[in-house]
């Protein structure tokens, strides 16, 4: 399918996109449903040349305002449970009922029976006590495995607990899907320091507000160098309660100023960064990172 181009009027702040926004290779930079809040994310998402898909017939939007199964917009597809390519002790994360001040938690796949049911570990409050699911329980189950968000619909069929805690879920009939871009972005607060590694000069502080594998838009109370420059970012990362500390080249590909503070006396200055030169083991640990964070935190996948 043909793209076109979009243009800065054509996405409205606080509105729903009514179209997934690709950069000019296909990937998906923000999906059908998302809401853009300010004017600095619309200048990011729009920087790199964003475009969506033509429609053949007439001007009818796809995707809506509607999150799906998955939770996460855009246009899903149906999979076979197979298809998922789940393996026991993969995270599960479960949408208990509404009477249940949690809005997910995480379980582990103990194993399956085709057509008949799905076993998982009992899920647990965060003070490590059993929620109180009960059998005839309606929960929304959702994966993230690879590069695709899945969901689906399933009751408790059966609470065991002999010899451990486990559920019994209903079989799914039916699992919606979605591609997530090639390299997912994710909201982030991570404390870095930068060096400019043209001029030497070191130990400028800054926030990285959101992160890829591939890049991160960093916040800091100046400018670090000018776009196209190259800087040195180093943070720390936790993953799986280890702390690694990255130290990363990027090149500066925008800068602008963040409009939510452009009226302080502290106005900060956002960078638009592509990270370069990258080590096997740096890209690991932040797709691992991210991977992380999507299971755990899905709200935060931009």
């Amino acid at each position: 399918m043909a793209r076109i181009a979009i243009s800065e009027n054509e996405i409205e702040l606080g509105k729903p996109l009514s179209w997934d926004v690709l950069d000019p290779e296909g990937n998906r930079l923000a999906a059908a449903g998302d809401i853009v809040h300010t004017k600095a994310h619309l200048k990011l998402l729009i920087s790199g040349q964003a475009c969506r898909e033509q429609p053949e017939q007439g001007p009818a939007a796809a995707g809506g305002d509607e999150t799906g199964a998955t939770g996460l917009g855009g246009q899903e597809s149906s999979f076979t449970f197979e298809e998922m390519k789940l393996k026991i002790g993969d995270r599960l994360q479960i949408q208990p009922p509404a009477r249940f001040a949690m809005d997910r938690v995480i379980v582990r796949l103990i194993g399956y029976v085709k057509n008949l049911s799905v076993l998982v570990s009992a899920p647990r409050e965060t003070n490590g006590l059993r929620l109180q699911i009960v059998e005839g329980d309606d929960l929304v189950v959702r994966v993230f495995t690879s590069q695709n968000a899945f969901g689906f619909s399933a009751t408790v069929e059966k609470l065991v607990k002999i010899p451990f805690e486990y559920l019994h879920l209903s079989f799914p009939a039916e699992v919606k899907g979605v591609v997530i871009r090639k390299a997912p972005r994710v909201k982030s607060r991570l404390v870095c320091s930068v060096t400019s590694e043209e001029t030497g000069e070191e130990h400028i502080s800054g926030i990285l507000v959101n992160i890829s594998a591939k890049g991160a838009l960093l916040a800091s109370r100046r400018p670090l160098g000018k776009k196209g420059g190259t800087i040195r970012v180093a943070f720390r990362v936790n993953l799986h309660s280890i702390e690694t500390l990255l130290s990363i080249s990027a090149i500066v590909r925008a800068q602008f100023v963040d409009e939510n503070s452009a009226n302080s006396k502290t106005s900060l200055i956002n960078h638009g960064l592509e990270f370069i030169n990258l080590q096997p083991n740096d890209t690991l640990i932040l797709q691992s990172m991210i991977y992380q964070q999507m299971i755990e935190q899905p709200e935060t996948l931009l």
